[in-house]
């Protein structure tokens, strides 16, 4: 393993765990970066194992609500647009700055002061209690805790090409290989991944919560159940963008911003 280097950052302090597949997960103790290495071999007993592109494609489609439903959400799409509404109006200025500090040649020189304010101020996006996520940062240091935020979003966004971006949500959801900051979780890195690709991702930060998850809006919207988090199928981050990229083709507005607040004033509210 001493003769392998890091291709981020040429460090020797690395590590290799089997996969099943008999390839190896390589992981860099310095930069936290991860790739796989050799070749995969099948396994004769699994001969039909649900991949990603299976399950995907079991997960519910935009083709899937029924047509008395897409009738009804365009009646409530025209009458959103009748209200008026009072846009933030530090969301844009706030998105544009996080957008250029996460960009991968300015992550690295990323301050504790502008880390924490991410997490804890709720413009764009609201983490909701992040009392728990304060007390880590505390209890680690700022240095050490920055550090640790940095690795995480680093990961999540210019982490090995093996991985798909949904799996590298779950990896550092699931604090897998010690990646990153323990309690930086789902409502951070999709609070990332909003200011990053505002084109695509919602500001609604958690797969499942009362007020807002996108699983319970997707039900209560458009009458689909999406399944519950599994941790061997349907991850965490396969059903948080799935769900994300399914929300955002079933409503016809342009921005995301729009797109949550239609979805969250539409919640159980009957076409006019």
């Amino acid at each position: 393993m001493a003769l392998i280097t890091c291709p981020e950052c040429s460090s020797e302090d690395i590590t290799g765990t089997p996969q099943p597949d008999s390839r190896l997960l390589i992981h860099c103790a310095a930069c936290g970066h991860e790739w796989l290495r050799g070749e995969a071999r099948r396994d004769p007993a699994r001969p039909h194992a649900r991949t990603a592109e299976t399950l995907a494609a079991e997960f519910p489609q935009a083709a899937d609500v029924r047509p008395d439903v897409r009738e009804r959400i365009a009646a409530l799409e025209a009458e959103f647009l009748t209200v008026e509404r009072e846009p933030d109006p530090d969301a844009e200025g706030f998105a544009t700055r996080y957008r250029e500090q996460f960009a991968a040649e300015n992550l690295r020189d990323a301050s504790p002061e502008v880390l924490l304010h991410f997490v804890t101020s709720p413009t764009v996006a609201n983490c909701g209690n992040t009392s728990g996520f304060t007390r880590a940062w505390k209890t680690a240091g700022d240095h050490t805790a920055a550090q640790g935020v940095r690795a995480s979003i680093n990961h999540l966004l210019y982490g090995t090409e093996s991985l798909t971006l949904e799996d590298r949500f779950t990896q550092l959801v699931e604090g897998k290989k010690g990646i990153g900051f323990a309690s930086f979780k789902e409502p951070m890195l999709a609070k990332v991944l909003t200011v990053v690709q505002p084109d695509r991702f919602l500001p609604l930060l958690r797969y499942s919560a009362a007020a807002d998850g996108k699983k319970e809006l997707t039900k209560e919207v458009f009458g689909l159940d999406l399944p519950p988090v599994d941790k061997s199928a349907f991850t965490v981050g396969r059903v948080a963008v799935w769900s994300n990229d399914l929300l955002r083709s079933l409503v016809g507005l342009e921005s995301t911003a729009d797109t949550a607040a239609f979805l969250r004033w539409a919640k159980g509210r009957p076409a006019s």
